[in-house]
């Protein structure tokens, strides 16, 4: 494990986070979304979440259960969100050796199950008991759907909290109620009837005292809540949609911990870069090639890029090759920054490093 106090944890930490911080979109709301979580949550954002989930896998491991899923139009998920869940599931247990739990809309459970064999996964169907096993021979991930309708979203989110009992409860790219209990997308469409109640089952596990991770990109992702009273003095819907009586988009519910970047997947990516870190292990990092993979089998079972609206191989508006480029970029730069390099004398180690 990588010593806190160490000056390659102080540089590492820092520098994922200056990746996060990179405007790749061009929107421009990254950096105030940025100072807005580092006045509410001081430290290192990546790291801090890294430190969280190891902490907890330490004290109780079990498995890990990871939301996602967001609606485009007509009700169409997009790729920003489950490919980001399938990449940290496949961290999780090459890094921690625990099994995930994703839970995701019915409709959406095809989408899911092929994101995740991109991701180098074996998606099985959650036992009715609840259980997420190990299996021999093979590295599971197990899928939950989740109703629309809140009645059986809500019986859902009593199973998997009082009988699979996860250890950590994750979300990633999922749609955060207001402070009137209704979603909508970030330029205030509204999204009734499209999703689950996942806030639900979000407060649920806060009640059971399991601690919770947010990542988000805009503002209306589940999690974000943290930020709920900085986001009007940036983004324009926060607090009125635009709809006479729903309010406004930013998500009310908190995290535990939240993860910020430009885009929600990059803060996945974010996040399996400070556990490469922390646990000294870059077999938790994927090859940038297992990111395409699954970002093309995303589009190629049902899910839309959330720019163009349509089955194209991107993630909100950015193609698969720029973000092969990006995983490949900051995947050598964490391993760099370990000391995975051999300098001019055949050694490994940067004899140019800072001690």
């Amino acid at each position: 494990m990588l010593s806190k106090d160490s000056a390659t944890y102080q540089r590492v930490a820092q520098t994922i986070d200056d990746f996060m911080s990179l405007d790749l979109t061009g929107v421009g709301s990254i950096r105030h979304i940025r100072d807005a979580v580092q006045r509410r949550q001081p430290g290192f954002n990546c790291m801090g979440a890294a430190e969280v989930i190891a902490t907890r896998l330490r004290d109780q491991p079990g498995p890990v259960l990871i939301i996602t899923g967001f609606p485009e139009g007509g009700g169409v998920p997009e790729t920003d969100g489950p490919v980001g869940a399938a990449l940290l599931a496949r961290a999780l247990f090459l890094g921690f050796g625990v099994h995930s739990i994703i839970a995701i809309d019915h409709d959406w459970d095809a989408m899911m199950r092929a994101t995740c064999m991109g991701a180098g996964l074996s998606p099985r169907d959650l036992p009715a008991d609840g259980q997420a096993v190990g299996i021999d021979f093979l590295r599971p991930v197990y899928i939950r759907s989740l109703e629309k309708d809140d009645t059986r979203c809500h019986a859902a989110a009593h199973e998997l909290i009082e009988t699979s009992r996860p250890a950590l409860v994750i979300s990633i790219e999922r749609p955060g109620a207001n402070a009137n209990g209704l979603y909508h997308g970030l330029g205030g469409r509204p999204l009734d009837g499209m999703v689950g109640d996942a806030d639900y089952l979000f407060n649920l596990a806060k009640q059971h005292g399991i601690p919770t991770i947010g990542i988000g990109d805009g503002g209306n992702e589940l999690g974000m809540g943290v930020i709920a009273q900085d986001l009007p003095s940036f983004s324009p819907k926060a607090r009125d949609c635009g709809i006479p009586g729903r309010g406004g988009v930013a998500a009310a519910n908190a995290a535990d911990h939240l993860v910020i970047s430009n885009v929600s997947n990059w803060g996945a990516t974010g996040l399996i870069a400070a556990l490469t870190a922390l646990l000294e292990n870059p077999t938790v990092f994927h090859d940038a090639e297992l990111e395409r993979r699954s970002i093309e089998l995303c589009v190629g079972n049902g899910g839309v890029d959330g720019m163009f609206m349509a089955p194209e191989p991107a993630v909100d508006g950015i193609h698969v090759d720029e973000w092969v480029g990006l995983v490949h970029t900051l995947r050598a730069t964490v391993l760099r920054t370990l000391g995975h390099t051999i300098n001019w004398k055949g050694d490994q180690g940067d004899w140019r490093q800072i001690k």
